[in-house]
């Protein structure tokens, strides 16, 4: 067993963690997103701040901690900026294969992009920063949640 018995209960405990960060974080950003294009978003008019999700994406954030937990201690003495390039590069392929793969077993992908640049409307390179900034604020939420846990 790679993890001990407390371990896993941290692990459980970090899924659920960065399955709600990753949740509100999107409702909020498509949110922001809708109020600053002046677009209706779930029916409501852009003042309204109305944001989503999807139930999916609880099982893609919960993968942070165990991506995390096999990259994080190769990673952190490299440079903030390689760090969060490998960290969207990463993000990129987890959102186009789980895309791809919720696209032909559900016969569409939740979040069809069809602006921005993107890649089989899967993924959009133009929100590089936006997951950099996520993914920042996820390294440092997943180094104090570690240094705080009890061996």
């Amino acid at each position: 067993m790679p993890f001990t018995k407390h371990r896993r209960g941290h692990m459980f405990f970090m899924m659920l963690v960065f399955s709600c960060m990753g949740i509100t974080t999107e409702v909020v950003f498509t949110a922001i997103v809708s109020f600053i294009k002046h677009t209706p978003l779930c029916g409501k008019p852009p003042l309204a701040l109305a944001g989503f999700t999807y139930v999916w994406m609880i099982f893609i954030y919960a993968l942070i901690p165990i991506i995390g937990h096999y990259g994080y201690g190769k990673m952190k003495e490299k440079n903030i900026i390689i760090r969060l390039t490998i960290y969207v590069t990463l993000i990129f392929i987890v959102e186009f294969i789980s895309g791809f793969i919720l696209q032909q077993t559900l016969g569409s992908c939740p979040w069809q992009y069809t602006t921005g640049w993107h890649i089989m409307g899967l993924i959009r390179l133009d929100f590089f920063p936006a997951w950099a900034f996520f993914c920042w604020l996820v390294e440092r939420l997943y180094v104090f949640m570690n240094e705080r846990m009890i061996q």
